[in-house]
């Protein structure tokens, strides 16, 4: 917030000629604080994680943060005094949407953010261990939609592992036709991947194993998961951390992309506090 000092020149006339008296008034302006930006999420297992951008007034006191359900009606859940608020009161598989003010000491309050910031929580898990499907079938497959670990020839098995003796090398297949895999490259950590692709799916139905690599998995169900592939041990088995949407059809992992509006909203409904 701003303030800013206005001067006033206040005139007073007398019924002496040539004889006048200035006095000068002080008034104080105080405008609202600026509006947050650069707000985005990071998607977790029954969390949402927020960021945007410092306001930097010199008399900030904290940030409030909305949330809504349908992007209408905004509801206060929660303040903080730092650029970052996890809000834990979500369910998985269920798309919130979010907004961010600023209020200084008086009081003041900017305008809601006007990025357009939603987010789907999902399930998610670290360490997972499966092995070759030739020496330990029983504990090669993985069910995705019940976080299990199945017989890579289970029904509802979506991948499993397999190594590979002639060239010394692990891959992972998907266990039918209709489930698509695709390797996302080396990524620093497991929320790189946010958005699962819209092409690009193996046409073999199947991949080499890199640790550091992340794959994203279409599930014949219409269901998106990722593994990031943490460590190896040749022959025997591979370890993982993944996450699994809920939510059909729905392809957030980590954070969503922003749409075409970026920006360029404006929240012109009331708040509800």
């Amino acid at each position: 917030m701003k303030k800013i000092t206005l001067v006033i020149l206040v005139v007073m006339g007398f019924v002496f000629v040539g004889c006048e008296e200035r006095a000068t008034k002080y008034v104080e302006v105080d405008y609202v604080p600026a509006t947050p930006q650069g707000v985005y999420s990071v998607t977790g297992d029954q969390a949402v994680y927020l960021f945007w951008l410092p306001v930097r007034e010199s008399d900030m006191k904290e940030y409030r943060i909305y949330r809504s359900p349908n992007d209408n009606a905004y509801i206060l859940i929660g303040t903080t005094t730092t650029e970052a608020y996890t809000d834990l009161d979500v369910e998985n598989g269920v798309k919130y949407y979010y907004a961010i003010l600023a209020v200084d000491k008086s009081g003041n309050e900017s305008d809601l953010s006007y990025e357009t910031v939603f987010d789907t929580p999902r399930p998610e898990g670290q360490g997972l261990l499966l092995a070759d499907f030739n020496v330990y079938p029983g504990i090669a497959g993985y069910d995705f939609s019940y976080y299990a670990v199945v017989p890579y020839n289970n029904i509802n098995a979506d991948i499993y592992i397999e190594y590979n003796d002639y060239d010394s090398v692990f891959y992972i297949n998907v266990t039918n036709a209709l489930t698509d895999i695709q390797d996302m490259g080396y990524t620093e950590n497991f929320d790189v991947i946010d958005y699962a692709p819209t092409a690009g799916w193996s046409h073999v139905g199947w991949s080499e194993i890199i640790t550091g690599h992340t794959y994203v998995i279409w599930t014949k169900d219409d269901h998106y998961a990722k593994f990031r592939v943490t460590n190896q041990t040749a022959p025997y088995n591979v370890r993982f951390d993944w996450g699994y949407q809920i939510a059909s059809g729905n392809p957030e992992l980590a954070r969503p992309q922003h749409d075409e509006n970026y920006l360029r909203r404006t929240i012109t409904m009331g708040i509800i506090k």
